[in-house]
């Protein structure tokens, strides 16, 4: 049987993706190290691992890559993704909401008045253990008044944010027990940007 023939295209000269910097909002870029400052602080991320042009404009950052593979042309939306997140996160914020999820045992949770560094759960399943999660860097723990067993997650670095949330869901797991019936945790009800103040 003839072989399949391989025909390799050709690669783009160059692919490249642009995203508009807000009013009262400065990025910096220094050999693929991005820095983002706004009216919520400074948010700095590297990116040195890629091999990709980061320009900045008065107005505008863009993203692109020479001759670039499948793999790293990808990676140009990842990029500008992630600065779209460290743009959205000095301006707005991000917020992950979290409610406490119990059939019988009620989850207890405390949190560190005094700098709001760490939060502790008892009483998860009837254990006895303590279990204490930091907060990472730049993140803000509250509980909703308005709602019962509520937890809201407040900061300006998504990852943070985001990874604060799942160190307390998975510190809340159901060892060597039938997952689809003990349900027990404290889940994320809600994420997105914080809300504008009405």
């Amino acid at each position: 049987p003839r072989q399949s023939e391989v025909y390799n295209m050709p690669r783009p000269i160059q692919a490249k993706t642009s995203i508009s910097i807000p009013q009262g909002v400065s990025v910096k870029v220094k050999s693929r190290v991005v820095t983002v400052t706004g009216p919520r602080g400074t948010l700095q991320r590297n990116f040195r691992h890629l091999n990709l042009q980061i320009e900045t404009a008065p107005k505008s950052v863009t993203v692109g890559v020479w001759f670039g593979s499948r793999k790293e042309i990808a990676c140009v939306r990842t990029v500008v993704s992630h600065i779209q997140n460290l743009i959205t996160g000095v301006t707005r914020g991000f917020e992950y909401k979290m409610r406490f999820v119990y059939a019988h045992f009620p989850v207890k949770v405390t949190l560190d008045d005094k700098k709001g560094e760490y939060m502790e759960i008892r009483n998860y399943l009837g254990e006895l253990v303590v279990r204490r999660i930091p907060m990472l860097e730049g993140v803000s723990i509250t509980r909703t008044e308005k709602i019962k067993d509520e937890i809201v997650l407040t900061g300006n670095d998504i990852d943070c944010v985001s990874q604060t949330a799942a160190n307390i869901q998975q510190s809340c797991k159901a060892k060597n027990k039938d997952i689809r019936k003990f349900l027990d945790g404290i889940y994320v009800s809600e994420s997105g940007v914080i809300p504008e103040q009405q």
